[in-house]
């Protein structure tokens, strides 16, 4: 039986090859006798499956030398606080640049602990593009830029990192993954794992060294970089399964042939849904086309009084969690690497059906 195509934005599809895999291993890793559930995260066991999975993250993302890779708790919202407490130092102000939901609540929880230059806005054109980056405002001595590359709600992308002389800092919580990209171009990279790299619980931090030890004296332990750094992650009980399953992520993706071929594939589906959108007259997409997310893709359908009935139409075809988010209404397809090229395409079709029905 196939199984339903989730759309969900998070927490999303999780790869059926590593859903399987987890089965097969819940009562017994490996002749330990117990599940990876029940294991001491300082035993042997655990400590082989968190140092692999730090391997396998480092070689998918070529991640130089001098960059501590964290395995986290507390989500991309924990890192909102994490990210001025460790960065902010003695010159106690950053730049943040404000392209959506998620950058707006970076924004604001930066501002508890120092002084954010917002350096560029698109809120006033409903976040559908993103200012060119010569009208950025920039402070010429910040502790560090901030951005979001992918603003899930909205359905927005900044493709290319931009530039910076500042550090910069990037919630990939999105967008990780799903291409490759150059880690040295940035001081900072963090990413809650239930989009593209597993399930929720465990948050990735990627932070280069010489930004560590710089935390604010009122820092929790917990948040601490270097701290964390210091003692693999583990100063607490991690997040231990969602650590294995995020393990168990990176594999299938080097199986498959690593980030060039997740970029392939997710440039493919994206394309396709893009496609139907601006071929028709039925379904529309706002945001600026050079800055389309590959992840999330928003739609509205022509008459919103249809929204209920396409809804449950998907669902009963097994597209599920299509409803889009409340701030922005209509549809929203996500589109993560889990995500098949066949999902996609039973949507399209569902799309053109409704549309030659209710058009």
């Amino acid at each position: 039986m196939t199984r339903p195509f989730n759309f969900s934005p998070g927490p999303a599809m999780v790869p059926e090859p590593v859903l399987c895999r987890a089965q097969s291993e819940m009562l017994d890793w490996h002749g330990t006798g117990t599940s990876v559930m029940e294991m001491s995260h300082r035993g042997n066991a655990f400590t082989s499956i968190a140092r692999q999975a730090e391997a396998d993250l480092r070689e998918l993302l070529a991640i130089p030398d001098n960059y501590k890779v964290l395995f986290l708790q507390g989500g991309a919202t924990g890192q909102f606080a994490a990210v001025p407490m460790n960065l902010l130092g003695d010159r106690g102000h950053a730049d943040y640049l404000n392209t959506g939901m998620w950058s707006k609540k970076a924004i604001k929880e930066a501002r508890l602990y120092g002084e954010v230059n917002v350096v560029a806005s698109s809120e006033t054109q409903n976040f559908t593009t993103v200012p060119p980056r010569e009208s950025w405002q920039c402070s010429p001595d910040a502790a560090y830029l901030h951005y979001c590359p992918n603003e899930t709600i909205g359905g927005l992308e900044i493709h290319q990192p931009p530039q910076s002389d500042a550090p910069l800092v990037a919630d990939m919580s999105s967008t990780i993954l799903s291409r490759p990209i150059d880690v040295s171009r940035f001081g900072v990279i963090y990413a809650g794992a239930q989009k593209n790299m597993g399930i929720a619980g465990l948050t990735v931090v990627i932070v280069r060294d010489d930004l560590l030890g710089r935390a604010l004296p009122t820092t929790p332990t917990f948040l601490n970089w270097q701290v964390q750094a210091d003692n693999d992650s583990m100063i607490n009980t991690p997040s231990a399964y969602a650590w294995y399953i995020a393990g168990l992520v990176f594999q299938w993706i080097k199986e498959l042939g690593g980030l060039e071929v997740m970029a392939e594939r997710n440039a493919q589906k994206a394309r396709m849904l893009y496609e139907i959108i601006d071929n028709s007259n039925f379904y529309h997409n706002p945001i600026e086309p050079a800055y389309r997310s590959w992840m999330n893709i928003p739609f509205t359908l022509a008459d919103a009084a249809l929204d209920a009935t396409f809804l449950q139409e998907a669902e009963a075809l097994g597209l599920l969690n299509l409803k889009g988010h409340r701030s922005v209404g209509g549809m929203r397809a996500s589109l993560y690497n889990a995500m098949p090229l066949e999902g996609v395409t039973a949507l399209i079709d569902f799309m053109n059906d409704f549309a030659r029905r209710h058009g």
